[in-house]
This record gives C-alpha cells, sequence and structure tokens, in this order.
C-alpha cells in the first residue's frame, strides 16, 4: 500500500513539474519568486478587494479579474516583462493570464496553486493591509 502512495504521488509531481510552464497548471511557486527578482517581474492579484485586504502577497498589485483587460496596459506598459497572476485558487488567474496573452503578454502566467499554493510552499503574505 505504501508503495502505490509513493508511486502514485510521485507520478503527481511529475505531471505537475512537466505540465507547469506554460498549462493550465500554472507556473510553480519558486519559479514566480525567480522572476520576480531575476527578470523584474509584476505579481497581479486578481482575487475581489476583500480578499486581497485580507491578505495578500507583500509585491502583488491587485486588479481584480473583471478590470485586467481594461486596466492592465495602464498597470504594465512594458509587455515583455513577465506578468504573473495569482488568486485563491489558480482558476481566475488562468483566465487573467488568457487575457493578458491576447493583450499581447507573451509572459503571462498562472501562478500554480494560487494564494493556497503560496502559502503551502511557506511565502510571506501580509495579513489585515489595506488594498492598493
Amino acid at each position: 500500500m505504501l508503495i502505490l502512495v509513493a508511486v502514485g504521488s510521485g507520478a503527481m509531481l511529475l505531471w505537475q513539474t512537466l505540465s507547469g510552464g506554460m498549462g493550465q497548471a500554472g507556473i510553480a511557486v519558486s519559479e514566480t519568486v525567480q522572476k520576480l527578482n531575476r527578470e523584474k517581474g509584476v505579481l497581479i492579484d486578481v482575487r475581489d478587494a476583500a480578499d486581497y485586504a485580507a491578505e495578500h502577497i507583500a509585491q502583488a498589485r491587485h486588479l481584480p479579474l473583471a478590470e485586467v483587460e481594461a486596466r492592465l496596459p495602464q498597470m504594465v506598459k512594458n509587455k515583455n516583462v513577465p506578468v504573473m497572476f495569482i488568486c485563491t485558487s489558480g482558476v481566475r488567474s488562468s483566465r487573467a493570464m488568457q487575457v493578458a496573452r491576447k493583450l499581447g503578454y507573451e509572459q503571462a502566467f498562472s501562478v500554480a496553486g494560487g494564494m493556497g499554493g503560496w502559502k503551502n510552499a511557506n511565502m510571506p503574505v501580509v495579513k489585515g493591509a489595506a488594498s492598493r
């Protein structure tokens, strides 16, 4: 039984690694951090204002999903910079990524697992701060 669990876990990790870069699964938290730090990427939180105000990533800019198409070009003028979207679980951020790619942002990504994935990776969040 333990062998089956180990094989199953390994297969799931392998699948996530192989599909993580550009697919719907999104990019890993570690890759997101690298793009933020090394490539001066932009992290955009597409959750609603209340969720963002309750907790968010310090570097994240707030832009609700419904406003991405209209406001992203004002927020991120350089379409060559990596733009990572994050939400609660990865569903809204995947939609935001698709909108951004339609707008010409070729390096648009969705963070795998959303805020849950971010916190599971023991990455810091700001709690209770006012929304930007």
